[in-house]
């Protein structure tokens, strides 16, 4: 019986938990093919079932590239889940001659131990190239542009969690943006 009273506290106890959560993660090829990566407002990963972290910045750009405002992150776990959370506003993205704006964007992710993973995304009056994109809500919306593609609400599961990037620009060769990235996995 003293086994079984020792084991008890550890039932139900997370084995891996993973959270993290980013504004912006943008890489940008050269001319010699090599790749620069700009990382802003990003928690890092939580250090285990009792962490929380955030990050924050009034405003934050990538030059030549891109320019926000009000970035935010933020992950927390408990010993049963991870919830993560990035967002910002007043987005502006220029990517080899497409261009990309919205009011607000902002991923979500929730793993629950033994339950279910569930993410989604939130972006207010997106355009590209100055046309008004109407956003249906579902996973993995995609528009295509001149070399490249745009994922909106881009869900990718994996046992026990899921990363969301609300918006990711993909111009092959040229850059690999990611715009509001939340990922929350506990097994």
């Amino acid at each position: 019986m003293s086994a079984a009273l020792l084991a008890w506290p550890m039932t139900g106890a997370a084995q891996t938990l993973t959270g993290q959560s980013t504004a912006v993660r943008a890489t940008v090829s050269d001319l010699l093919g090599g790749e620069t990566t700009t990382v802003l407002t990003d928690t890092g990963t939580l250090g285990g079932t009792t962490d929380a972290r955030e990050a924050s910045q009034l405003t934050g750009g990538v030059p030549s590239l891109l320019a926000g405002e009000v970035l935010h992150a933020t992950t927390i776990g408990w010993p049963d889940q991870v919830t993560s959370e990035s967002s910002l506003a007043a987005l502006a993205l220029s990517v080899a001659g497409a261009t990309f704006g919205a009011d607000f964007v902002m991923a979500q992710a929730t793993a629950v131990l033994n339950g279910e993973a569930v993410g989604t995304s939130d972006l207010t009056n997106l355009s590209i190239n100055g046309v008004p994109v109407s956003v249906s809500g579902d996973p993995n919306q995609i528009f295509y542009i001149p070399g490249g593609q745009v994922v909106i609400n881009e869900q990718k599961t994996a046992p026990g969690g899921m990363v969301v990037n609300a918006l990711h620009v993909i111009v092959d060769g040229v850059a690999d943006v990611v715009i509001g990235s939340a990922t929350a996995r506990i097994q």
